[in-house]
């Protein structure tokens, strides 16, 4: 099982505190209003402990778990504190209207994240394609990016204590075109599934003879 730290206290820090906890991996959580980081701690049970923010991570996997106009100034905050570290981002970086990207550039937050983050960091694209509740209650696929294979083994173990599916789509610019998918999840939901109740996933076909 994974040491995992969680940096952020909202609703995602919280699903995937509680699918990390039920997979029998250790959990920290890091906030900077510490009397929420403790509370949500308190609530995921299973031993989580409560890390001071800015200080080093007690996880190996430490999982990004902020609005994503937040997480490029929290890596750049922790510094050196993220060193040897599997840094995983999660955000969505969707625009005020929810159709298209907030940046314009063909980056993505994950790729912004490794240029902030300090020497020996690896940084993982993961998660953003999953709706929150469908995440805590469901067995979607969990597509990830990135340019560490090492990194993303850990990553993809840590998805399979979840009883989740990880699935590689590749290097870390491939992250762009994951947040491309969480804008295409949106419009799905909006438009042609009217509900969220459902995530991106793949079928695969039976081999022919």
């Amino acid at each position: 099982m994974s040491n995992i730290s969680i940096i952020g206290t909202g609703n995602m820090a919280r699903t995937i505190g509680a699918r990390a906890i039920a997979g029998g991996n250790t959990v920290e959580v890091m906030g900077r209003n510490q009397p929420k980081a403790a509370d949500l701690a308190k609530a995921l049970g299973g031993g989580a402990t409560t890390g001071e923010w800015g200080t080093a991570p007690a996880g190996d996997i430490v999982i990004v778990a902020l609005l994503h106009d937040g997480v490029v100034p929290a890596v750049a905050q922790y510094g050196d504190a993220l060193a040897g570290k599997v840094i995983v981002d999660i955000s969505n970086p969707f625009n005020s209207t929810f159709d298209g990207l907030a940046h314009r550039e063909q980056t993505s937050i994950a790729q912004e994240v490794a240029k902030a983050a300090p020497a020996g960091a690896s940084v993982v694209k993961a998660f953003n394609t999953i709706f929150r509740h469908v995440l805590e209650k469901g067995r979607p696929d969990v597509f990830l990016a990135g340019d560490n294979a090492q990194a993303k083994a850990r990553v993809e173990a840590f998805v399979e204590s979840l009883g989740l599916r990880p699935l590689d789509v590749g290097g870390l610019r491939m992250a762009h075109w994951l947040e491309g998918a969480g804008v295409v999840t949106v419009g799905l939901a909006n438009h042609g599934v009217g509900n969220l109740d459902f995530a991106l996933g793949i079928t695969e076909l039976p081999v022919s003879e």
